[in-house]
């Protein structure tokens, strides 16, 4: 965890900051190092002092500068992700109690109507250098979905940096990421990247994905990470052979066999590694083995996290999970033993942990239960399959059937023969009432805004 001696982003950057490393889009970069001495908030971030300040700029290099800038001023910073209509954003700023925004800058682009507002802009102005002693930030995070109402967590730079602040002696990394750093799997990347005094490339909302590629290798990006979704995007185009990292990340969601074995084979010699971390329980482990899952030993007390199954589900006690949730009727984020229960469902095998679905996502055939990820994790480990999405189908008889949209990759299909080899394998692998009742393929499928794959509607 950062010491004393390090309370804000800000001091990371003065003592391990590198000349020539940098944070990238596709149009805009700055130094970290930059804001020791110059500042994109010009005439307003003395103002932003003490205040709780919303991030919502369009941009998320934007997004970055302002956090290297205010970590350490300001008393909580808010991380607005851009698709937030203006209702659901006035819904998060009560909840938050903010009274300071930063926003783009341009005309007409205030998003809010708050007491303090400071535009953040690329002309980059001198600034008073910053003052080593600063102030404890709370960063408040979004957990849910971009639907319903907001749910706020609660961090500090402790809980954000906790699994790689203290390491010693490592390389300045040069890292890149499919993520928005206003999502807690992006934001690690962000933060790994300026703790570290090291580069980082970011992506651009409607960059497509041979541009963001060759970026990387013009960048001579040796990390990378993103969602499984994300990556077998990747592999559907198998494009840019020129791009070979040393390291690539999966998180966010299952990373199945066949995603693994995909990325072994376009990324022969990279570390591969997938991690598990989400909003609410911070960082918890990496499987570097490349096998879905995580061995059974993890379970228990780890390099300081503790684990357990309890009705199916992995619950995680840590010091880098938030500090609580926030709101006037905001739940309970730990239980009386101080574990967060993930929600995520695990199937023990052997000696092997196997995440096999969300509680919330189960479909219920004739009262059995069906985990869609674990359907999909058959469907995919087909040699021509990119990636699939399981959902429910109303029945009057089982109340639900199992079906599947899924993907082929770019080669000459004789879809009824692998659609047969598709359920033959299912049905070798599960129990009956999990084998998909209809198969159908599709172009493509659908992603969050998060890089996830969409799983409502």
């Amino acid at each position: 965890m950062p010491s004393t001696e390090t309370a804000a982003l800000i001091d990371f950057v003065r003592r391990r900051s590198v000349d020539s490393a940098d944070i990238a889009s596709a149009d805009h970069a700055f130094r970290p190092a930059d804001f020791l001495t110059r500042t994109s908030l010009a005439g307003f971030r003395d103002e932003l002092a003490g205040r709780c300040v919303m991030l919502a700029t369009g941009d998320h290099l934007k997004t970055a500068a302002a956090l290297i800038e205010l970590d350490g001023l300001a008393r909580r910073l808010v991380l607005c992700p851009p698709e937030l209509d203006a209702e659901r954003l006035s819904l998060v700023a009560r909840t938050i109690e903010a009274d300071a925004i930063v926003y783009d800058g341009d005309a007409g682009s205030l998003p809010l109507d708050l007491a303090h507002a400071a535009p953040c802009r690329w002309s980059l102005e001198p600034s008073k250098p910053r003052r080593a002693e600063s102030i404890p930030t709370e960063w408040a995070l979004l957990t849910s979905g971009t639907t319903g109402a907001p749910k706020l967590a609660m961090h500090n730079l402790a809980t954000l940096t906790g699994a790689f602040a203290g390491a010693r002696g490592e390389e300045a990394p040069n890292w890149a990421t499919f993520y928005d750093i206003r999502r807690y799997g992006g934001l690690q990347i962000f933060l790994r990247a300026v703790v570290g005094g090291g580069a980082l490339t970011l992506t651009n909302p409607h960059e497509a994905l041979d541009d963001f590629l060759s970026r990387l290798v013009r960048r001579r990006v040796a990390r990378i990470s993103g969602t499984p979704s994300h990556w077998r995007k990747v592999l559907m185009a198998r494009r840019n052979p020129s791009f070979s990292p040393a390291y690539v990340r999966l998180s966010g969601e299952i990373a199945d066999d066949a995603v693994l074995l995909g990325l072994r084979k376009l990324y022969p010699n990279a570390s591969i590694g997938h991690a598990y971390a989400s909003t609410e329980a911070g960082v918890a482990f990496e499987v570097s083995d490349e096998r879905s899952g995580f061995p059974v030993s993890y379970l228990g007390e780890r390099q300081g996290v503790a684990m357990k199954i309890e009705d199916g589900s992995l619950r995680i006690n840590s010091p880098r999970a938030a500090l609580r949730y926030i709101g006037l009727d905001a739940p309970s984020l730990r239980d009386a033993q101080g574990f967060v229960d993930t929600g995520d469902m695990i199937e023990i095998r052997g000696d092997r942990c196997h995440f096999v679905g969300r509680r919330g996502g189960v479909i219920n055939v004739g009262g059995a239960k069906v985990h869609p990820e674990e359907v999909e994790a058959v469907i995919n480990l087909h040699e021509r399959v990119t990636m699939s999405l399981v959902k429910a189908r109303a029945n009057p008889i089982t109340g639900a059937l199992v079906v599947a949209d899924v993907v082929l990759d770019g080669g000459a299909a004789k879809e009824e023969a692998i659609r047969e080899d598709i359920l033959a394998s299912c049905r070798a692998r599960l129990a009956p009432y999990k084998v998909p009742a209809m198969i159908r393929f599709v172009p493509g499928l659908a992603t969050t805004a998060g890089g996830k794959l969409a799983r409502s509607g």
